[in-house]
């Protein structure tokens, strides 16, 4: 049986359905699981990018600072009247909280963001001439930008090995087995994470990781029967494969 799945990041995927109970996952090294990972990813979803909506670096660096602790799309329906009204760095530079604050008033944290975006666009005119620094230490100085801001921008544009572990890139990559249990920060996936993944891959799998996470392996129930990762999960190894075997 077939089972045609259209969701946006991997549409037009065809992923067969298997039998639970007649699924059967054999052991992995580290090394055969990310390999397993990459060419499933590279066979379905060879051009993954990011989902949000931009023109240029500079576009890029405000909604990537928007997009903490808010949906990608709340940020892509909110960026365009504030590229329109600010269309370069040098005139969000020039802005005001009173002026700013109404276009971002629908996102998360709205007075806080409104001020990094202004401090970002003040520092990148002042510090780095007007043109959005190209490195995680340049980016870091930069209201409203931390190690994960400056890994999305650098990764995205520039295609430099990072890694922005985001929530869903956490949590994709320990139920996958990719990193292990002691990797509890961000930081310290990150740090699996790339001395594992080989570097041409790197600021590819970052999408890979935070799409599956946003379509597939979801934070409450994950859609296991649909995921093409089953042979190489060990979520799912624990959580079905194990206990179908013993029933």
């Amino acid at each position: 049986m077939l089972f045609y799945f259209a969701s946006q990041p991997f549409a037009l995927c065809i992923v067969p359905i298997i039998s639970l109970c007649c699924f059967t996952l054999h052991f992995m090294t580290s090394r055969q699981r990310y390999q397993f990972v990459i060419d499933y990813f590279e066979e379905h979803n060879p051009d993954a990018e990011t989902e949000l909506i931009y023109d240029d670096p500079y576009q890029l660096l405000v909604a990537v600072i928007l997009s903490a602790q808010c949906t990608d799309k709340r940020v892509n329906m909110t960026t365009p009247a504030i590229f329109e009204k600010y269309p370069e760095v040098q005139s969000l530079s020039k802005a005001t909280i009173e002026e700013l604050f109404p276009y971002i008033k629908s996102i998360s944290y709205p007075n806080n963001k409104t001020k990094h975006l202004i401090g970002m666009a003040k520092a990148v005119v002042e510090k780095f001439n007007g043109q959005i620094p190209m490195t995680l230490e340049e980016l870091i100085q930069l209201p409203g930008v931390g190690r994960k801001t400056a890994n999305v921008i650098t990764s995205v544009i520039d295609k430099q090995p990072n890694m922005a572990v985001d929530t869903h890139v956490f949590r994709v990559s320990k139920r996958i087995g990719l990193v292990p249990r002691s990797a509890t920060t961000p930081f310290a996936v990150e740090k699996e994470l790339i001395k594992n993944i080989p570097q041409g891959y790197i600021h590819k799998a970052h999408h890979w990781l935070i799409l599956h996470g946003r379509y597939i392996c979801v934070a409450r129930t994950p859609r296991c029967e649909i995921c093409g990762l089953k042979a190489a999960c060990k979520y799912f190894k624990k959580n079905y494969a194990q206990q179908d075997h013993s029933s």
